[in-house]
């Protein structure tokens, strides 16, 4: 029978199926019925930075002194991070699998300092959200890339576990930023995280949320950076997010050199019986291949031409275009 151990950012998971920061993973009953379900490792519902400053803006706007506001801003989070640090030391006592914190931060500043406190709570690993749009219009180019890496020096300066980074998709070159990030400590990243999704109502011309989940045809993008990155940073261990809708998705981003994959929005429409389908699957088709070990054939058909031309760039672009012609 297929051995579907992997490892991921120092961490042994017994299968690559990892549950995705949200709202399954925001009690500990939540994540223990996932535990028993058969995932391989979950990441905790994220504590947001941005929140808790909103949070603060709205207590000051309703009545609040200014001289109050670093008093109240100081409460809210510490209220908010004492309420996550329970969440994880109670989920690590009710799972036996890997429970991985989340932090969602934009600034590098006396915040990320919370890792300290996250790591004593008995997290196993980190994970990082550095999510935001870049828009400015004196925007300094690169100055968002550099964000990421003075956060995560600033993080592992605080902490010893694991640190995985989650990127977002709106990076010019993503494999400098990831080869950076390697430099400095990170020990996987996941590609890729999912921005709020708008739409805008016609009829009452009103702007609203646009799809909450993801759709399968996302996992393409995951896909082409895990196969070039892969190749060109060994090294550091990469986890696909995004589109992971199926069993037969799991094994494409392994091929593409994924060592892990983070499932959310199958989970949220097929509930938790889909974490089974998906290893039953997988073991299924490895032991159909002669495969014993996940190893066997992670990163097969990454970008293994170093040029790049490959097919993650220009070949399929070209055979697409002829295809039509």
């Amino acid at each position: 029978m297929a051995d579907l151990n992997t490892s991921f950012a120092g961490l042994l998971l017994k299968n690559p199926i990892i549950i995705g920061s949200s709202g399954l993973t925001d009690s500990v009953e939540k994540n223990k019925k996932l535990d028993e379900a058969g995932a391989g490792a979950l990441v905790l519902k994220s504590l947001f930075e941005e929140q808790i400053m909103l949070e603060s803006a709205q207590m000051q706007q309703e009545g609040y002194y200014s001289h109050m506001a670093r008093d109240v801003e100081h409460y809210l989070r510490n209220h908010q991070l004492s309420e996550y640090l329970k969440l994880i030391s109670e989920s690590k006592k009710a799972c036996s699998i890997p429970v991985i914190a989340s932090i969602n931060c934009f600034t590098n500043n006396e915040w990320v300092d919370f890792a300290a406190e996250i790591e004593k709570a008995g997290a196993d690993a980190l994970e990082v959200n550095i999510l935001a749009i870049q828009s400015e219009i004196t925007y300094e180019f690169g100055s968002f890339e550099q964000r990421h890496i003075d956060i995560l020096k600033h993080i592992k300066q605080t902490i010893s576990i694991p640190v995985i980074m989650k990127l977002g998709h709106n990076l010019t070159n993503p494999i400098t930023l990831i080869n950076q990030l390697y430099a400095n400590g990170a020990n996987a990243v996941v590609l890729f995280n999912r921005f709020y999704q708008p739409d805008i109502n016609i009829e009452t011309e009103s702007h609203r949320v646009g799809s909450v989940l993801s759709d399968s045809s996302e996992i393409a993008n995951s896909l082409r950076w895990i196969g070039i990155g892969s190749a060109r940073i060994p090294r550091i261990d990469f986890a696909a997010s995004g589109g992971v809708h199926t069993p037969e998705a799991v094994i494409k981003t392994l091929l593409a050199g994924a060592s892990a994959v983070e499932i959310c929005s199958t989970v949220y429409r097929n509930k938790n019986k889909v974490i089974k389908e998906m290893t039953d699957f997988l073991s299924e088709w490895m032991d159909k291949k002669g495969y014993d070990k996940i190893v066997q054939f992670k990163g097969k058909l990454n970008a293994k031409d170093m040029q790049g031309l490959d097919m993650y760039e220009r070949t399929q672009f070209l055979k697409y275009y002829n295809f039509h012609d």
